[in-house]
């Protein structure tokens, strides 16, 4: 058991400024909401707290097609009109609205990803934590599922320039393929993703026979689930499959993302999860002790989200949280009870035990396919781009956040609500 974890956190004011549209459900204004409510648990106290640094665009080509970057860079809403061909190659429109500062917003959540993993690379920290990043559907050449740049893609092929083996967790609502994807054919990432399939929920892959390809054949793992999953089955699922997978392929760090579009009473999920329920599955993976990097993901139901991902941040510092929330500045929105925990939700369970059984057969099964974990040569490490090395005495003091000082309120007039399941209000005539 180590001695107390080092944490790093990652935050930006500027990432929750932006805007994807009146009737659009990912509201980026959430991670001010939860960092504002890290802040009033004192949370910030017990962690170091960074202003991550925004990514290079040759950072972001180390994954995506240089064309596709060098046109999120262009591209405005402006100018957008002129370039339909390109917006239809590029998948931009609908779902993946252009906006104002679009790709300065990118730059950020996938910077905090990258000085995550660089940091847990050059052991400055035990836990890195980017509640911006986690955007697991961006593809090599498109957006996709409201995500441009895939930051956790990004941020473990930093991890493999120092470990032979990455195991990468995702426990959004929705299937983590962009990730899957870029690592179906290699067996240096694990994939481990628990997920709603069927019914055409988006993003209609993750079935439980896609296993990956190649050399990375038995490295992607899928568990497939129905509508109104509960706690103790997702947990005790969860824990079974985690055991076996961290006990056969012998990781040398760990990606999890937190998508909270799992709970309950999500805008767009459908899953029974409560918060503690969520957080068990955190609090599961920290036990490990292995390094650990943490980011947000889905979550449409913003107070929800905020909730969800300030007791997991309580998680990783062993701090448990009162549930009565303090004064804060988004204070209104988790009224009218001002408590930290949800209940449960009411869709009905239609994952019956036999088909979690069958399923976590399959999965067990699959991973009696790998005989050992794979040696991997390492090479002389590449180095970090642009970024010096770590100094903590030289470091500048001013890209340390101190509390609120340097960091930016900021409160959008047009995403305040009322009523249930965060709509924007007065929309109804747009």
């Amino acid at each position: 058991m180590r001695s107390k974890d080092k944490i790093a956190y990652f935050y930006d004011g500027d990432v929750g400024s932006v805007y994807f549209g009146p009737n659009h459900p990912m509201k980026p204004h959430r991670l001010c909401m939860t960092h504002h409510l890290v802040l009033s648990y004192d949370l910030h106290k017990k962690m170091e707290i960074y202003r991550p640094h925004k990514a290079y665009p040759v950072e972001l080509a180390q994954f995506h097609s240089a064309d596709y970057v060098e046109f999120l860079h262009r591209i405005t809403p402006d100018t957008q009109h002129l370039f339909s061909n390109e917006l239809a190659r590029y998948n931009l429109g609908e779902d993946c609205p252009v906006f104002d500062n679009l790709f300065e917003f990118c730059q950020i959540y996938a910077g905090g990803t990258i000085d995550a993993a660089r940091r847990l690379n050059n052991k400055l920290c035990d836990i890195a934590i980017n509640w911006a990043g986690g955007l697991h559907h961006a593809k090599k050449c498109e957006a996709s599922g409201f995500c441009y740049i895939n930051d956790l893609v990004l941020g473990i092929l930093e991890l493999l320039k120092h470990h032979a083996r990455v195991l990468y967790i995702d426990i959004d609502v929705h299937h983590g393929d962009g990730v899957e994807e870029a690592f179906y054919f290699t067996d240096r990432v694990m994939t481990v993703s628990f997920h709603k399939f069927g019914d055409m929920f988006f993003p209609g892959t993750g079935d439980v026979k896609e296993v990956g390809e190649r050399e990375g054949k038995f490295y992607a793992i899928n568990v497939p689930l129905k509508d109104g999953i509960d706690d103790t089955s997702f947990n005790r699922l969860f824990k079974t499959i985690i055991t076996k997978v961290v006990e056969t392929y012998l990781p040398g760090v760990i990606v999890l993302q937190c998508g909270a579009d799992s709970l309950a009473g999500d805008r767009l999920g459908c899953f029974n999860l409560s918060i503690d329920g969520h957080a068990e599955c955190v609090r599961f993976v920290k036990k490990f002790n292995l390094p650990l990097l943490v980011t947000g993901g889905g979550g449409y139901t913003k107070e929800n989200v905020a909730r969800c991902w300030t007791v997991e941040t309580g998680v990783l510092l062993d701090s448990e949280l009162p549930n009565e929330i303090p004064e804060n500045e988004y204070i209104k929105y988790f009224s009218p009870d001002f408590s930290l925990r949800i209940p449960n939700g009411h869709i009905e369970n239609l994952n019956s035990k036999s088909y979690i059984s069958t399923i976590k057969t399959q999965v067990l099964e699959n991973l009696r396919c790998i005989q050992h974990a794979p040696n991997v040569q390492m090479q002389e490490v590449p180095p970090d781009f642009y970024i010096p090395d770590f100094d903590e005495d030289a470091q500048n003091p001013d890209e340390r956040v101190d509390q609120h000082t340097q960091d930016k309120h900021i409160q959008r007039d047009d995403e305040y609500y009322e009523g249930d399941n965060d709509n924007d209000h007065n929309m109804d005539d747009v």
